[in-house]
């Protein structure tokens, strides 16, 4: 190989490195997501999306660049979220298909592999916008397929690909008119120059700091009461269609036969039900971002091919309300008080990436608390007020918690009840199956329901000698719970948690989410990763950092 080709070895450290420049800026991202009615933070929503995708490229690092994007690719695509996370997703889906044969590419075939990345990107938007990441990425892959005429040498290349994507960059405000309005540039487009600038580091041999990068003219622009008027531009009741929906439709064989899959026909039936339509399939599943007035139309639709998982549903109007209403004015001392909202949910977790993730799927109250720190009666009805709503659903995800709970329902004003949850794994069930259309009783129902279709495990250690449910359990040893029953016990962690998944995956295992620990090493998660991959291939993983005490690992299986 010459020094002009790549191979997948540079490129997955390119892919690394791309991901933590990004992870280190994401809060400069979020600073310039400024659009009217977020889908979520930018900065947040790239970052996950590509960590996601280098922690599947790190898992496959080796010689044949075409298996390394093949890696990137499914990372991405499991990862993605919101609107700049799937379009990441697409431009590095397009790259790595043009690339899935080769065992190393030269400075050509790069710059055709990203050009490829752009149509794949733009094909996955129904109604492309000018002035945002999609033109950054245009741009920046049209300067390299021009440099790639007369240079072979990839670092040439990906120092145009760079300063390209600068200054489209620069440019974004001249295409988008609140983006001049409030005086930033495009925060996905942003985002995507810090991969970029993580690719030519790699390319050079060099290591960018972990520390923020100072903005280009940005320092006296990005300001947190410059971020949050920007929404006054625009008024709630202009909001079109009011409901950031996000699912995935896990093909199902028997729907196929008589409902063949057209990724083209599956974009255009979709695009009558809203706008912000962004859908990307490979040969397992379809995922879907749209906003639409009817949600439920969206998810019925998509059943017609399989079955759903990873569903969301935020109300964008009240997301717009909220932001409007936390925007200081001279007359705030007068200000009428906020008028409750139809639904809040109250959750309780431990472990701030736990919490993160309770309300990345509709949580509007988080109490800190769990098997050491069970909050109070007063702690949860203080949380049914902050959450000012009118019907209130309370998840205690802990079997100490819910008598607290229930006797919160009882003393608050509001309508409040409990849905049962006994662990976290139950209570993000439950969450996923609430309907903001429906009635409290309805809900109640159906999310207690819920509890019954999802199976929890937990890794933890002993404090002391104990010989309980047929175990004889020796101090420090690591225990594995099957919902609420120890079955086994290992000195070893990692092989008690494989352990226990042998005991707890079945035939009618699908999703497998792991909720990492605090305690627990990330070359832990990778060995329990790679173990439940090649033994249970047709399991969908999924694995979040919940940061939480105690547990090493906590598992839910649906």
């Amino acid at each position: 190989m010459s020094k002009r080709d790549l191979d997948g070895k540079l490129f997955a450290e390119m892919v690394i490195q791309g991901a933590n420049h990004l992870s280190a800026n994401a809060k400069l991202v979020d600073a310039l997501n400024v659009f009217p009615v977020p889908d979520g933070d930018t900065g947040t929503n790239m970052n996950l999306s590509m960590t996601s995708g280098a922690k599947e490229v790190k898992a496959n690092i080796q010689e044949h660049i075409g298996k390394v994007g093949s890696a990137l690719s499914k990372g991405l695509l499991m990862g993605a979220r919101g609107n700049s996370g799937v379009i990441l997703s697409q431009l590095f889906r397009g790259f790595s298909k043009h690339i899935e044969q080769k065992s190393s590419i030269n400075g050509k075939e790069f710059a055709d592999a990203l050009n490829s990345g752009v149509e794949t990107a733009y094909k996955a938007v129904m109604k492309p916008v000018e002035g945002t990441i999609l033109t950054v990425a245009k741009d920046s892959a049209k300067k390299a397929v021009q440099a790639a005429k007369n240079e072979d040498d990839i670092v040439v290349i990906m120092e145009e690909v760079l300063k390209e994507a600068r200054a489209s960059l620069n440019r974004t405000p001249d295409l988008l008119p609140v983006l001049k309005e409030v005086g930033v540039v495009d925060s996905g487009g942003q985002g995507l120059v810090f991969v970029y600038e993580g690719f030519l580091a790699e390319l050079k041999g060099e290591k960018l700091p972990d520390t923020p990068a100072a903005l280009p003219k940005m320092d006296d622009l990005v300001s947190a009461e410059h971020h949050k008027n920007v929404h006054s531009f625009m008024n709630t009741e202009d909001i079109e269609f009011g409901y950031c929906t996000e699912f995935m439709v896990k093909f199902e064989t028997e729907k196929l036969s008589s409902n063949p899959f057209s990724e083209d026909k599956f974009r255009q039936d979709l695009s009558k039900y809203g706008d912000s339509l962004l859908v990307i399939a490979d040969e397992q599943l379809v995922k879907v971002h749209i906003h639409s007035e009817q949600p439920g139309d969206c998810l019925t639709y998509g059943q017609r091919y399989g079955s759903l998982i990873n569903m969301k549903i935020e109300n964008m109007r009240q997301q717009h309300t909220n932001l409007i209403e936390d925007v200081p004015t001279p007359l705030a001392a007068e200000a009428k008080p906020k008028e409750k909202q139809e639904y809040g949910i109250v959750t309780v977790s431990m472990g701030s990436g736990i919490a993160d993730l309770f309300r990345s799927i509709g949580a509007h109250a988080v109490i800190e608390g769990g098997q050491t720190m069970n909050p109070s009666t007063e702690d949860i009805v203080k949380a049914i007020k902050e959450v000012n709503a009118k019907k209130v659903i309370i998840l205690p995800n802990n079997k100490n918690i819910i008598m607290a709970a229930q006797q919160a329902a009882e003393v608050t004003e509001e309508a409040a009840v409990v849905v049962p949850s006994k662990t976290v794994p139950q209570g993000m069930a439950a969450l996923l199956a609430f309907n903001p259309s429906a009635g409290l009783e309805e809900n109640e129902e159906g999310m207690s329901e819920a509890l019954q279709h999802v199976k929890t495990g937990q890794i933890t250690f002993a404090v002391r000698d104990t010989s309980i449910d047929g175990l004889e359990i020796e101090k420090d040893d690591f225990m594995g719970i099957a919902d609420g029953k120890i079955v086994v016990k290992n000195k070893d962690r990692v092989q008690a948690a494989k352990d226990l998944l042998d005991g707890m995956i079945d035939e009618d295992s699908e999703i497998l989410t792991v909720l990492k620990g605090e305690d627990a090493a990330e070359e832990e998660v990778d060995a329990l990763i790679s173990y439940i991959e090649d033994k249970y291939g047709d399991v969908e993983v999924e694995v979040h950092d919940g940061k939480q005490p105690l547990y090493s690992f906590i598992f839910s299986i649906e």
